[in-house]
């Protein structure tokens, strides 16, 4: 349980109207000791977090309350000491007591650490890198894909989830900037201040971190490599897979299901989702809410614009003026204003030619090229072979008029069944001769006609049954 021990009233500290200033000091607390500027080596007396504190009340405000008694603290160390000791009855802070010395020292606890934390980053001072986890999901899974660490599948599990709740968060910054911009023009009515923090958010809040979540480190541009590096480690050798399994029951077996389940299948399965959810779920959910805050500013900074550019033209003043006059001077300065705009003309639009047009909805276009990986050596055995087996049956026109120039010898007419075949390449030949009739062969000098003699020939060895004609040459180009 949570609220159990020290810590059963713990946000007790948090519910006052000196709530605020309790919020600093932990604030101011927690830089001290675990931001750039802490001093790892020294541990804070009672003394040194007490001076702390007073610097903290001195920059926060007193809420008003119910209990407004301003004569309870005669100043501020005493109020310090006051908060000091709540901090303490409520479990946020401990009191170490060193055995040698019998001094105190005054750290948080694990949970008041935890929930100063959570106070620290909501201030929004410190600086987030936020949209790095898509790339540090795909790291850490790399790594655990090349040295099998199951530390680095633990992490990548862990940044997948910062995804969801870092596009969440930035939802709801956006949501918040929009109503806080409406809200700042409804009190104030400047058109250069709401300007001004509009482009504020937009070089110092969108510029950063959002523009880099939609284009360099957008999960669309990751998640491909991601699945990739998934299903290699799918493929992993049953010997290596069992080795993650027995290293994630050892460090996690919270995470275990059932005996039947697979902790390694579970962890990657839910990388896939998050990816997926935060692809086509969270990102448009993200460029919507983006365009809505956009649209917004817009027309505000617009409308006030144009208020701001009518602020001399006061109908409303123009015509209580025209009121106080005697009629004969307000018709004498109404056709004076008549006899003005006589020039003006008026164009009205046809409305037979206004057509509402049906936007065509452009096709999506895949811009995503895929890497492919290296043939393996069966592959690259293949191939050769299939090279070898289309070299080896390949013959061209020239290797058809060298035999039958061999085979003719000094006559001009031959039997096919005289043909000789002493090697694989005359077999070859030999059951292409009839190409040599056609027109192509004609063309580089060699005229060639043939007559079936009507005797099929049937004792062969290599065919088992083949037409017997007469090939005859008619002339012979030996150029």
């Amino acid at each position: 349980m949570f609220f159990s021990d020290e810590r059963l009233h713990f946000f007790r500290p948090l519910t006052s109207k000196y709530r605020e200033q309790i919020v600093e000091c932990l604030r101011l607390l927690h830089e001290r000791l675990y931001s750039a500027r802490a001093d790892y080596g020294e541990s804070l007396k009672r003394e040194q977090v007490v001076d702390i504190f007073c610097e903290a009340l001195e920059r926060a405000p007193l809420l008003e309350g119910e209990d407004d008694d301003s004569s309870r603290f005669k100043n501020n160390r005493e109020q310090a000491g006051w908060v000091l000791g709540a901090l303490l009855d409520n479990g946020w802070l401990e009191r170490q007591v060193d055995q040698a010395t019998f001094q105190s020292t005054y750290p948080f606890s694990r949970m008041g650490r935890l929930f100063t934390q959570s106070l620290v980053e909501a201030d929004g001072h410190n600086v987030r890198t936020h949209h790095r986890n898509t790339r540090n999901t795909l790291n850490a899974l790399a790594a655990f894909l090349n040295h099998g660490e199951v530390y680095d599948l633990l992490d990548a599990h862990e940044y997948s989830e910062r995804i969801i709740a870092d596009f969440t968060d930035i939802i709801a910054e956006l949501e918040e900037r929009k109503r806080e911009l409406v809200r700042e023009v409804e009190a104030q009515q400047l058109v250069q201040q709401a300007s001004d923090q509009f482009f504020d958010f937009m070089e110092k809040r969108f510029q950063p971190d959002v523009a880099i979540r939609l284009s360099a480190d957008s999960v669309e541009k990751h998640r491909e490599r991601i699945q990739d590096t998934i299903d290699r480690i799918r493929r992993k050798p049953r010997e290596w897979k069992a080795h993650a399994e027995r290293e994630l029951r050892r460090l996690a077996p919270h995470l275990l299901v059932d005996e039947h389940s697979s902790i390694l299948w579970q962890l990657l399965d839910g990388i896939e989702s998050r990816l997926r959810n935060a692809s086509d779920i969270m990102l448009p959910a993200l460029r919507k809410t983006l365009q809505g805050f956009t649209q917004r500013a817009d027309i505000i900074i617009r409308q006030l614009s144009y208020l701001h550019s009518q602020k001399h033209t006061d109908v409303v003043g123009i015509c209580r003026q025209l009121a106080a006059l005697d009629p004969a001077e307000c018709d004498a300065r109404l056709s004076a204003a008549g006899d003005a705009l006589a020039s003006v003309r008026v164009g009205l639009v046809d409305p037979a030619a206004v057509r509402l047009r049906e936007r065509r909805e452009r096709p999506p276009v895949h811009s995503l090229m895929t890497e492919l990986d290296n043939p393996d050596d069966a592959t690259l055995r293949e191939l050769g072979v299939q090279q070898l087996l289309d070299k080896a049956f390949n013959i061209n026109a020239s290797n058809l008029r060298d035999y039958l120039r061999n085979a003719l010898g000094a006559g001009k007419r031959i039997d096919n069944r005289d043909l000789p075949i002493s090697n694989a390449r005359d077999l070859l030949a030999l059951s292409h001769l009839i190409e040599l009739a056609g027109a192509d062969q004609a063309s580089h000098g060699l005229r060639v006609r043939i007559e079936p003699n009507g005797e099929p020939i049937t004792d062969e060895t290599y065919f088992s049954r083949r037409d017997g004609f007469i090939i005859d040459l008619e002339q012979d180009d030996h150029a």
